[in-house]
């Protein structure tokens, strides 16, 4: 039976974003739409060269898998369970779909209300067009045999365009939507991540429930630290991939540079086929897990090639060409933004730490938990034990479950107030507020 209730949303949306249905029947390139929202910065797109460079980078970081596909099908069986997953359900626990990877006549039957979104062979149909963002899957026959997963995955969303969930892609805002324990909790054969992580199943679903939307464990795969002292989940929120030329150290607690958290990332959440050295987790009092199974020291199967090391330069500059993306027009009063700017720079004391207009510190952007008046759980969880400064640009894109690492503020002037305490700054509320409106400006 059709979903003519959502078959109603779609139609009414399509006729208020015509131009950008249109422009995907016409087969826009998907780049102009990021460019709206989102530019490259002007001085890594000089040359032929670097431009096919930076294409390379996309194509890997939209659609390659890494090989992880013998992970989360040939291991976990993920495939199975996807394969009964309507788009209506796959909607819900936040996965995207891009609507330029469709063909017209799908644009038009999606706006017209005549695509049965509960029928699990319509989610089949996507993966086989790359429609899912960040989810590759090979369809043979109408049926799905494998699924792997890509940095898009949780570092790219869409812009609604057509609807909630169904847009053109927005590559390096982080999905905040996206249930990542939610799931991963389907998959048939969870027991190999039970016993790494010393538990039993039901309380490795129970872990992976407790993250919620937007929210992602990688470090209790290194120590198995899976909640804070608190008894609260130790899931840190998905972070904002753009933005990040000029930037030192690019995690929340400075783990490493992009390329060192690419190859991380690619080798031991993702679980591609290649190379990774890091001796800081061979040190077993602090990433048991890790060092008990040489995770500082990964190389391909013997005779097997290395699928991510050749990546690692395009998808560097990819990601370091994306720039923080423009805030809104009318999200913020520019009256207010502009003596809050110079409350930035000056009483606030902000610039010191975040320096415009890269927004931290050139250098070594680490500080202790004790500066910045927060505990230090997280920051122990690295291996340098301290917080990163985190760059500003384009907060709008990832306000979603709050700020922080953890989203512990869940608003802007949270997070002023908190400043204004701790560094005993004696602002005015309408200083806090000119200074909100110039975070909101960025």
């Amino acid at each position: 039976m059709v979903n003519q209730a959502l078959g109603g949303l779609l139609a009414v949306l399509a006729a208020g974003a015509s131009v950008a249905v249109g422009s995907a029947a016409g087969g826009r390139p998907v780049e102009a739409h990021q460019e709206a929202h989102q530019e490259t910065h002007p001085e890594r797109r000089g040359g032929a060269e670097q431009e096919r460079t930076i294409a390379e980078g996309r194509r890997t970081f939209r659609f390659d898998t890494f090989g992880d596909e013998a992970y989360w099908s040939g291991v976990l069986r993920l495939h199975e369970p996807l394969a009964t997953v309507s788009p209506r359900a796959a909607l819900g626990v936040g996965l995207k779909v891009d609507l330029d990877a469709l063909a017209p006549e799908t644009v038009q039957a999606l706006a017209a209300g005549q695509v049965n979104l509960d029928d699990p062979a319509v989610t089949a149909q996507l993966l086989a067009r790359d429609a899912v963002v960040g989810v590759k899957g090979r369809v043979e026959g109408g049926a799905l045999r494998s699924v792997g997963i890509t940095c898009a995955l949780c570092h790219s969303t869409v812009d609604d365009a057509l609807a909630p969930g169904v847009g053109h892609r927005l590559d390096g805002w982080p999905n905040r939507d996206l249930n990542v324990g939610a799931i991963v909790s389907l998959s048939p054969n969870l027991e190999p991540v039970a016993q790494l992580l010393g538990v039993d199943v039901p309380a490795l679903k129970a872990v992976l429930a407790a993250w919620g939307p937007g929210k992602f464990d990688a470090e209790v795969f290194m120590d198995g630290k899976a909640t804070r002292p608190d008894g609260t989940t130790a899931a840190t929120l998905i972070p904002p991939a753009f933005g990040l030329a000029g930037v030192n150290l690019h995690t929340f607690t400075g783990w490493g540079q992009v390329t060192y958290w690419n190859a991380f990332v690619a080798n031991l959440e993702m679980h591609g086929q290649g190379t990774f050295f890091d001796p800081r987790l061979d040190d077993a009092s602090k990433f048991p897990i890790a060092a008990k199974n040489g995770f500082g020291h990964v190389r391909p199967p013997e005779g097997q090639p290395d699928l991510i090391t050749a990546k690692l330069p395009a998808l560097h500059d990819y990601q370091l060409s994306l720039a923080a993306p423009r805030p809104p027009a009318g999200s913020f009063d520019p009256a207010s933004a502009a003596r809050g700017k110079d409350l930035f720079a000056g009483a606030a004391k902000c610039a010191t730490c975040h320096v415009p207009p890269v927004f931290s510190e050139p250098g070594w952007n680490l500080h202790t938990a004790q500066e910045l008046g927060i505990d230090d759980f997280q920051a122990q969880r690295s291996p340098d034990g301290r917080y990163r400064t985190t760059p500003l640009g384009g907060l709008f894109a990832h306000a979603k479950g709050g700020y922080y690492h953890d989203g512990r503020f869940a608003t802007l002037g949270d997070v002023v107030e908190h400043y204004d305490q701790h560094l005993g700054l004696g602002l005015s509320a309408s200083q806090k507020s000119d200074l909100v409106e110039y975070l909101k400006s960025l």
